[in-house]
């Protein structure tokens, strides 16, 4: 297999210019996000990038400090039924290191539309997502120490870490309601209810 371009390129501005030239081939004028979704180009193997659990992306071992193009990158973003995370263009992709999820939410809003609560967040770049039927909030119990980690899904197969500043706010808005017959610690928005923990395991926590 010939060597992908994008593995040629030596720099993270570099590796956006190519992307931001091969997303364009596509032709169709329009803004917003690249079609990711509907390309099928070969697999051209992996590239040294990462996205760390706090949401840094390092590239050949190195920061990428500039936002823009963080959020260029992101935008190509596409997670497999294989669960590997590729970055895609028309013409290729490459597979990326993912430590825990590929986005943080970084902020919150709580609104009211006709009675109903929705929870609206915002991520590290630049996505704003509001949790209900078509973006699911789910959470997990992790580790030992069995640390509460709130998950937002996004676009496609990819989801935001909510980060430990809003996973509170959050938690504020918790009620108990009886889910299949169990009393469930759950949030609200968009209409949809979301499971937290049952509420007994929640008051042991508590203790």
């Amino acid at each position: 297999m010939a060597e992908a371009e994008i593995q040629r390129t030596g720099d993270a501005a570099g590796l956006a210019a190519l992307i931001t030239r091969a997303a364009g081939q596509t032709g169709d004028g329009k803004r917003g996000l690249p079609p990711v979704e509907r390309w099928n180009p070969p697999f051209c193997g992996d590239i040294d990038m990462e996205i760390r659990a706090d949401g840094t992306w390092f590239y050949l071992g190195t920061p990428i400090g500039r936002q823009p193009l963080v959020r260029l990158f992101s935008t190509v973003l596409r997670k497999d039924e294989d669960g590997v995370t590729y970055l895609v263009t028309p013409v290729e992709k490459v597979a990326i290191r993912i430590v825990d999820a590929p986005f943080i939410a970084v902020e919150m809003s709580v609104t009211q539309n006709d009675g109903v609560q929705v929870l609206t967040f915002r991520t590290n770049v630049g996505d704003v997502v509001e949790a209900g039927p078509e973006h699911a909030l789910r959470f997990v119990i992790h580790g030992e120490n069995r640390e509460l980690k709130p998950y937002l899904h996004v676009r496609g197969r990819l989801e935001a870490l909510v980060s430990r500043p809003v996973m509170y706010d959050i938690v504020e808005l918790g009620e108990t309601i009886v889910v299949d017959g169990v009393e469930m610690f759950c949030v609200r928005s968009g209409g949809s209810v979301f499971s937290v923990m049952p509420a007994a395991e929640l008051e042991a926590l508590s203790r």
